[in-house]
């Protein structure tokens, strides 16, 4: 026996529900239920048909509620996934995938895209995709103001285009339409990723066929948006503490280093402090610094002799050209593209540098200095400025002490030559030992600097000092010699760095006479045009003797006898002079003269001749011949010293 026949109530149930289906079905169609077959069968089983229609109608609008609801379950579950993973994830570009991998399934696009917008430059770029097959567009960058992205941006509110190809709201940019059609994109909807006032991107959702996006896609999308805005607005806040995090690193790391060099500056000051009160000198400066600053340091005087620390390299000329500017501003200058010197430091007094001691070198080391060691250099030079005016003042007075001894020990009478003997003893000077005088003729300004040279040449007792207008160095009887006469011409010479005439007289107990004698020598020497020679007065002191006078009437003397033949001999292109030197040297005969230029005495008679009358009548008498004489041998000398090498 089937159901049906077991029971007709319930078979009868069946069949009304199977109908009901039917009108279900017919109005999920769209068709009326009146006038087809499904009317009759419904009033066979005694049912109403309109009734069975308005049930039908009821049943479609639970099932359609029943989808929505379910379709919003499934969407708000997944918007609660993606507000936990806002809270566990911490990499940003993995929970952007995610959103817009979450966006592509549940509206169901055929592409889906996140757009980040940049402020400065008003450009978008595509910065995660969903469904895309074209690399051109995984690196799409939309222009400021092309575009639909960019009427999202300003209009901050969601947008969509049924068909971007006619979309005319925006301005197309070519390389966005060539991107768009190589994916097939037809229809687009964009909404912003707003945080605050600020629009951080725009995510997109597309279709490869002409789609309408409906108000409930919009607000899916929307809260979608709002996740990946917070997930941008995260990413940046946390870059940015990232990079006050590191900015405030940098800034410790600056005052602790910026500390320590104040600490290390300190150390200098104080170090100099106490070496300056401890009256060392500069070496202790010199070790100061390279002990603090971890370089070597040296320094030199004003001519580039080092005085203190270790000599690195010769500098070259990016550092001299550092010094000089050290010199005009008095700061301690770094040098560039000198391998041997890394900064300079000039020691200066004075405004402008108006006194110019030397320098301060510092040579490569194990730190880079910072502007506090350059100020630190700085003051340390100051302080070497400082101890070297002090020793130029001590210098000073033992100049005028010995300036004043030497005068008094070349001029005092027998009577005061006791008491000037007892201060240059309590002065330290053994005067007993001192039986040499050596007489130094230099430029006015660069006589202390002579003084002070000789004193650092000469081993033993020396007294140096300027007496009478030149330098005067009274030495033991045992050092006087020309070989030492010739080292100090040349160690003065080097110090003052201009010609020097040194001259050696006799030594012997008469201080007094030797320096006239070798004062009369110099004299003599400065007439002819001698400036630069180092000599002995033995070979000078005939003339010396007889010519004691100033450089003008000498020369005066050798043009009033000798002139009429110069002038002769230029214009004529004759050698008259050289006939009249060997007519003296052979005392005035003409046939030894003949024999001595290798020349007929015919010749030479004819020359004299001449002679006569250049000279005038009567040169060859006593009187005007021995004046002759005397100008042809000083002529001859100034000629040969002249052209002697120094």
């Amino acid at each position: 026996m089937s159901v049906r026949e077991q029971d007709p109530d319930r078979g009868t149930a069946t069949r009304v529900e199977q109908l009901l289906t039917d009108v279900v079905a017919l109005v999920l169609d769209g068709a009326e239920v009146t006038g087809l077959p499904v009317q009759g069968r419904l009033e066979e089983l005694g049912v109403d048909p309109a009734r069975a229609l308005d049930l039908a109608r009821s049943v479609h609008h639970v099932r359609r509620e029943h989808a929505r609801l379910r379709r919003r379950e499934l969407e708000l579950t997944a918007l609660f996934s993606s507000a936990r993973e806002l809270a566990e994830v911490r990499d940003a570009d993995a929970l952007l995938v995610r959103l817009v991998e979450r966006a592509h399934t549940m509206m169901g696009a055929d592409l889906t895209y996140l757009s980040e917008f940049d402020p400065r430059t008003g450009q978008l770029q595509v910065r995660t995709t969903a469904g895309v097959v074209s690399p051109q567009f995984r690196e799409l960058r939309v222009p400021a103001g092309a575009g639909l992205a960019s009427v999202v941006v300003r209009t901050r509110a969601p947008q969509s285009v049924l068909r971007y190809e006619e979309y005319a709201e925006g301005t197309h940019d070519p390389a966005v339409d060539t991107a768009v059609r190589a994916e097939g994109v037809v229809s687009i909807l964009g909404v912003p990723l707003v945080s605050g006032p600020d629009v951080l991107g725009v995510l997109f959702v597309a279709t490869r066929t002409e789609h309408a996006f409906g108000p409930e896609q919009v607000a899916l999308l929307s809260a979608l948006a709002s996740h990946a805005a917070v997930v941008l607005q995260t990413a940046r806040t946390l870059h940015d503490l990232a990079a006050s995090e590191d900015e405030a690193r940098g800034a410790l790391a600056s005052l602790r280093g910026y500390l320590a060099e104040r600490e290390r500056s300190s150390a200098v000051h104080r170090d100099l402090v106490q070496t300056v009160l401890a009256g060392g000198g500069l070496e202790p400066v010199a070790a100061t610094l390279a002990a603090e600053l971890r370089c070597g340091v040296w320094i030199v005087d004003e001519h580039g002799s080092v005085v203190a620390g270790t000599p690195g390299a010769e500098p070259g000329p990016a550092a001299r050209a550092a010094l000089a500017d050290s010199r005009r501003s008095g700061r301690c200058l770094r040098v560039e593209g000198d391998p041997a010197v890394q900064a300079v430091s000039a020691l200066v007094a004075g405004a402008a540098g108006a006194r110019d001691f030397g320098a301060v070198l510092l040579g490569p080391g194990d730190l880079e200095l910072s502007d506090v060691d350059l100020r630190t250099v700085e003051r340390a030079t100051q302080v070497c400025a400082l101890l070297a005016l002090q020793q130029q003042a001590v210098a000073d007075a033992e100049r005028r002490v010995a300036d004043e001894l030497v005068a008094e020990l070349l001029a005092a009478g027998p009577g005061r030559r006791p008491e000037v003997e007892r201060r240059a003893r309590r002065a330290g000077i053994p005067v007993d030992d001192l039986g040499a005088v050596v007489v130094l003729a230099v430029p006015g300004g660069s006589r202390a600097v002579a003084a002070r040279a000789v004193a650092r040449t000469v081993e033993g007792p020396v007294l140096a000092g300027e007496h009478l207008g030149v330098v005067v160095a009274l030495l033991p009887a045992a050092a006087a010699d020309p070989a030492l006469v010739r080292t100090l011409h040349d160690r003065v010479r080097a110090a003052v760095g201009g010609p020097v005439l040194a001259v050696l007289p006799p030594p012997g107990p008469d201080l007094a006479a030797a320096f006239e004698e070798g004062r009369r020598t110099a004299r003599l020497l400065t007439a002819l045009g001698v400036q630069d020679l180092a000599t002995t007065t033995e070979e000078y002191l005939p003339y010396a003797s007889v010519l004691d006078t100033g450089p003008g009437a000498l020369q005066a003397f050798l043009a009033s006898t000798l002139g009429a033949v110069r002038a002769h001999d230029v214009e004529r292109g004759t050698d008259l002079l050289a006939t009249l030197r060997a007519f003296v040297r052979c005392g005035a005969s003409p046939t030894r003269t003949a024999r001595e230029l290798n020349f007929h005495t015919n010749t030479i008679l004819q020359r004299l001749a001449r002679l006569d009358v250049v000279l005038g009548p009567g040169w060859r008498e006593d009187e005007r011949l021995f004046r002759l004489t005397i100008a042809v041998r000083l002529d001859e000398l100034r000629e040969r010293l002249t052209a002697r090498p120094t």
